[in-house]
């Protein structure tokens, strides 16, 4: 009996370091997800300060095409995130996890480039290893791949590495109709997949302001269009690994809790069967005494 009540002490000592170490992951992930939200003001400002700049030389140059510029063109053909592609597959970008107890996340993005695929012809460019071997286990082909970040500052460097993954294959001749961004959106009660386009690059969500006099330029326009556009392409990258980053957290989060709640409730388990046991010897010993008892007052008698 003894060795039982051993055994299971030793499984409730097991549990409660489970139990801790359940808490510092939970604590680790919501304090991860709290930083990038808090970095997502920085990052939509520069969207704003990178959008104005673009209605800006978009004014400027519907203003020099109008006073018969020849100089001015077509500033949007000359940069291939703002084109259209002609016809060819597309490319599509799906952000996922780098590491585990994230859910059905990495599964819920796979299944949706699967959808995706089935659909039309795709090349997937894929950030997360856990994300690339759910896309695996899919027949999702996979034509580039990066690690996920792992913490808020990297995020910057990563979103470079995809840009330029993205630019050399549309550099190389493969023409995309449309690049799309897969990821998962954070400050949801449940998972949700969001798309964000990229290519054809959208013009219209700018506004061109009405000015007097035009602004000073000292590079042409198309160059300062062209590099504008790269820029904003790329805070767009950096929004959406962000919240993809926060994304995961919470799911992380999600998942602790649920791991936790079952660890408690073993550990409830283990305690009434160690209670139970405990019970069983005392009353055990109880009996034994009493018996003992017994026999020495039969002996003296």
């Amino acid at each position: 009996m003894s060795g039982r009540l051993g055994e299971i002490e030793n499984r409730i000592a097991a549990t409660h370091q489970l139990d801790a170490v359940i808490a510092a992951m939970r604590g680790i992930a919501a304090s991860r997800s709290r930083e990038a939200h808090e970095r997502m003001a920085g990052i939509r400002a520069a969207a704003a300060t990178a959008g104005a700049a673009i209605g800006e030389v978009l004014a400027f140059t519907r203003e020099s095409a109008l006073a018969g510029d020849p100089a001015a063109g077509d500033p949007a053909a000359s940069n291939p995130a703002a084109r259209d592609g002609a016809a060819g597959g597309d490319i599509g970008i799906v952000v996922g996890t780098e590491q585990g107890f994230a859910g059905a996340l990495n599964d819920a993005l796979a299944e949706e480039a699967q959808r995706l695929g089935g659909a039309r012809a795709c090349h997937w460019l894929l950030v997360g290893s856990r994300l690339v071997s759910a896309a695996a286990a899919r027949g999702v082909a996979c034509a580039w791949s990066a690690p996920m970040a792992a913490h808020p500052d990297a995020i910057p460097p990563l979103a470079v590495r995809i840009a330029d993954a993205l630019y050399a294959r549309l550099a190389t001749g493969e023409r995309a109709t449309r690049v799309t961004v897969l990821s998962a959106q954070p400050g949801e009660p449940r998972l949700r997949i969001a798309q964000r386009a990229l290519i054809p690059f959208d013009f219209t969500r700018f506004q061109v302001p009405a000015r007097a006099q035009p602004p000073l330029v000292n590079v042409a326009p198309a160059r300062l269009l062209s590099g504008l556009v790269e820029f904003y392409v790329f805070v767009e990258l950096c929004e959406t690994l962000m919240l993809a980053f926060a994304a995961e957290n919470e799911a992380r989060v999600r998942a602790m809790l649920a791991a936790r709640a079952n660890v408690q409730q073993r550990l409830s388990d283990l305690t009434q069967r160690y209670r139970a046991l405990r019970q069983e010897e005392i009353t055990s010993e109880i009996v034994e005494l009493s018996s003992g008892g017994q026999a020495a007052r039969r002996t003296a008698d």
